[in-house]
């Protein structure tokens, strides 16, 4: 089955061996020679490592006190060397019942265990109908969602930390559990797609897929989520896709600093599976696994070895080889995955670490770095329980017992707080080194952007390619997308076609008037841990800046609004750790008792996602309360370029454009309208705004849902991406004409609104726009703040006289609309009555 393993060369392994002495990042061919060390070789690569880890970890080796909670053993994986997972025959339920989980973790607090590590298979209620029967009769659904129903019980019923094992999981449903844990784990096993096909110890296990797997990993980052995974050594892998395997691991973390803990496990034979006569990794094969490990990884991430896999004199060489924590050390129960192999006594742990000239140390689920600086590890419901247990240095707290401790965060209160502002420049320092480490090399990372960049066109055929898309446009027959690509070339007299076009376009679709709303914005917090790189609005909760509006805040500036003649609010936020779920549907039913007729639009898909997360439901069940609350409308931002690609480069921790599209059609189905929206001239490129576009017509032309289509031109001046010169300082003015122009081209019939951004744009600006396709100004806005912070310099709040005397400047007829388009006639600016049909 296994590939011949590439033979090196003594001489190979001590040129990888010299460059690792003298501290020079490896290769993967170096990587795979040292892999292979023996004999003296192997002593020195050990020794190389243990000086790295002492450089990270000084003298102190730890371990996490636990209990194993075993939710499910079903599967729906074959994995040929497991005895884990077992069929419903061999079960009596197929699932522990939340008293059998509570009895477990109890006792483990009572034995002074600190953490709840839950251990089970990949959604078995995908193979089991009897799984399927099981959880719905009991309202869940999903073991996912039974999952975190038991997280919570256990810290309200003993005050442990779960850890969470589930296997493979989406963006949400990690967002979803982040809420409930304090920290994750998936072993990436191996990297290796080979490992996966038939005959491999991988075949028939679709949770095993390498690409699966690494996306797992890879989400948990964008989530923030303290996250611990590792290889599995002597499945039948080759000492290159070990190191590739670390590797991978490594670039993950490099990128979003997330993986607290790497575990080096060495592969056992167990009795009655597909590998019960595979050989096992030898002694110094898998010293050499840990040793590289350790290189790969630096000084600084945990590196594990189980210590019941390993006898007592292989486990003292492991920590010669450079691992600094022992992993979980259960008192109780034993360890289900190879239950053949007993915990050592901790009493003895310490004295096998002693023996080296090393103090063992308790920890918690997560590790001290996250723990102590909790924004943005921790969600705020996980704050209090693991405070109760931690001491300053973010280890226990001498004597520490679990004790129960309340998981649903009571009603956020305002109060007074201790600004630590060596930490807050200390971070601000932090944010700007990591947007530059992550963009340092986006140019040439990017495909697309550094093609289209670099793709020159013939000037001739270039201008017959734009007389020829020009030419489709005006006769109303819909563009290509390579025809758009090319518009997006236009210039001079092309340019000056492709706006009268776009302009006959939006003259035949809307008419002469160009409409706005009164409306306020209200940003009820800026405290936000997500971390999007092209925003400077955003503030942690320990910047002397931050802010959170009471519900009564908000209230009384929406009544303020509508004494003042508005409509609509605009009510959006950051994702605040500490607002309770609840906070939303509260916000909009504070809003509606003060101010009944107001419109409330209100809530970005990201944060229905995270309020979602929050309440641990399905955010259509999520965007039904807040319709049952009295939510109108949403904004569609967050959408900012719908490829994940780019996203990631922009914003590392907001949700997945897949995400996004399916809360936009979700709220739709459910009669609940949005804007759509881009951002447009940082990280990306024509080919992206096309394919965007084209999304967006898509979800239009199935739900019919989007009231407007609104291009948001990057705001450059103080947003962290720029600032660590990893971003276009925004679109030129040409982009922008174009941006508009053609999204009324490519939207003809679709999308009938197309509305231009005055606060980034200003109102001269504005004015030529609304003359190349576009025909509404926004809202009045009162308090626009978001664009502001980032550089905008077209102040806060518009006029209805302003707005009036722009369009009559450009010859146009002005027109106040309601959010949804309708016609509004001002009576004393204060009377509203709706007239006309909305477009």
């Amino acid at each position: 089955m296994a590939d011949a393993p590439v033979a090196t060369t003594p001489a190979a392994r001590r040129r990888a061996l010299s460059r690792a002495e003298a501290g020079k990042s490896l290769s993967l061919d170096e990587l795979s020679a040292l892999l292979e060390s023996r004999g003296e070789t192997l002593s020195a690569l050990l020794a190389i490592a243990a000086r790295q880890r002492d450089l990270g970890w000084g003298n102190t080796v730890t371990y996490s006190r636990k209990v194993f909670v075993p939710l499910t053993m079903l599967c729906r994986d074959h994995c040929h060397y497991c005895t884990f997972a077992k069929p419903p025959a061999k079960l009596d339920a197929p699932y522990l019942f939340p008293d059998e989980v509570i009895a477990i973790a109890s006792a483990g607090a009572a034995a002074g265990c600190k953490e709840a590590l839950f251990t089970l298979g990949d959604r078995p209620e995908d193979r089991y109908p009897h799984a399927r029967a099981w959880l719905r009769s009991r309202g869940h659904d999903s073991t996912l969602d039974y999952l975190r129903t038991t997280a919570i019980q256990v810290i309200e019923e003993t005050g442990l930390l779960p850890h969470l094992n589930p296997g493979v999981m989406s963006y949400e449903e990690l967002a979803r559990l982040k809420h409930v844990s304090a920290s994750m784990g998936l072993m990436l096993e191996t990297s290796s797609e080979r490992l996966s096909a038939k005959g491999g110890p991988h075949f028939g296990s679709p949770d095993k897929v390498p690409a699966a797997r690494l996306r797992t990993i890879e989400d948990a980052g964008r989530l923030a989520i303290p996250f611990t995974t590792g290889i599995l050594v002597g499945i039948g892998e080759t000492a290159q896709e070990r190191a590739a395997s670390l590797l991978a691991i490594r670039d993950l973390n490099l990128r979003y600093h997330h993986i607290q803990e790497v575990i080096v496990q060495n592969f056992r034979a167990k009795a009655g599976t597909a590998m019960h006569r595979s050989p096992e990794p030898d002694d110094e094969t898998f010293l050499a696994a840990v040793a590289v490990a350790r290189l790969v990884l630096g000084p600084h991430t945990s590196v594990q070895a189980p210590p019941n896999l390993s006898d007592e004199a292989q486990r003292m060489r492991l920590l010669d080889a450079g691992i600094n924590d022992w992993g979980g050390v259960s008192p109780l129960t034993p360890d289900h995955v190879n239950p053949e192999r007993p915990w050592p006594h901790v009493d003895a742990l310490a004295a096998t670490t002693a023996a080296r000239g090393r103090t063992l140390r308790e920890r918690l689920a997560i590790y001290p770095r996250y723990a102590t600086r909790p924004d943005p590890w921790l969600a705020g419901a996980m704050r209090a329980p693991v405070a109760a247990l931690m001491g300053d240095d973010g280890l226990p707290r001498d004597g520490a017992k679990p004790v129960p401790v309340p998981w649903q965060v009571p009603a956020l209160t305002l109060r007074p707080r201790t600004i630590d502002l060596a930490f807050a420049k200390a971070a601000d320092a932090g944010l700007r080194q990591d947007a530059a480490d992550v963009y340092g090399t986006f140019a040439s990372d990017n495909a697309v952007t550094a093609a289209w960049q670099a793709d020159t066109v013939p000037s001739a055929r270039l201008e017959a390619d734009v007389r020829q898309a020009l030419a489709a446009a005006e006769a109303r027959r819909g563009i290509t997308d390579a025809q758009a690509l090319t518009l997006f070339r236009a210039q001079g007299p092309a340019l000056e076609t492709l706006c009268r076009i776009a302009d006959d376009l939006r003259a035949d679709a809307v008419g002469p008037e160009i409409t706005y709303v009164r409306n306020r914005n209200i940003n009820f917090t800026n405290v936000c841990y997500v971390g999007c790189r092209f925003c400077a609005f955003a503030q942690r909760e320990v910047d002397p800046e931050a802010y959170t509006l009471s519900l009564t805040e908000v209230a009384d500036r929406a009544e303020e609004a509508w004494l003042a003649g508005a409509t609509e609010i605009c009510v959006q936020g950051g994702i605040h750790p500490d607002l309770p779920g609840t906070f939303y549907a509260d916000l909009i039913r504070t809003v509606k008792t003060r101010v009944p007729d107001m419109h409330v639009h209100a809530f970005s898909p990201m944060e229905v996602m995270s309020g979602a997360a929050k309440r641990g439901i399905s955010h259509h069940d999520f965007l039904v309360e807040l319709k049952d609350a009295g939510l109108d409308t949403m904004p569609g931002t967050a959408a900012e370029i719908l490829d994940d690609d780019v996203r990631w480069l922009l914003t590392k921790g907001k949700l997945p454009a897949d995400v996004w599209e399916s809360i936009i059609r979700t709220a739709h189905g459910l009669g609940i309208r949005s804007s759509s929206t881009i951002m447009y001239g940082h990280v990306d490129a024509p080919p992206h705004w096309v394919a965007h576009m084209r999304r967006l017509a898509r979800i239009q032309a199935d739900t019919g849902g989007f009231t407007e289509f609104v291009p948001l031109p990057f705001v450059h001046q103080n947003a962290p991406i720029y600032l660590a010169g990893a971003a276009r300082p925004g679109p030129t003015f040409d982009d922008t004409l174009r941006m508009h122009a053609i999204a009324r081209i490519v939207f003809d019939g679709v999308i009938h609104n197309v509305q231009v951004s005055w606060v980034k744009l200003g109102i001269d600006a504005c004015q030529s726009i609304l003359q190349a396709g576009a025909n509404d100004f926004g809202g009045t806005l009162m308090e626009e703040t978001i664009s502001r912070m980032a550089g905008a310099e077209w102040g806060i709040e518009m006029t209805p006289d302003r707005f009036d005397d722009a369009i009559r400047a450009i010859g146009r007829i002005p027109a106040v609309r309601t959010t949804t388009y309708d016609r509004i006639e001002r009576v004393d600016d204060v009377v509203r009555t709706s007239i006309g049909q909305p477009y």
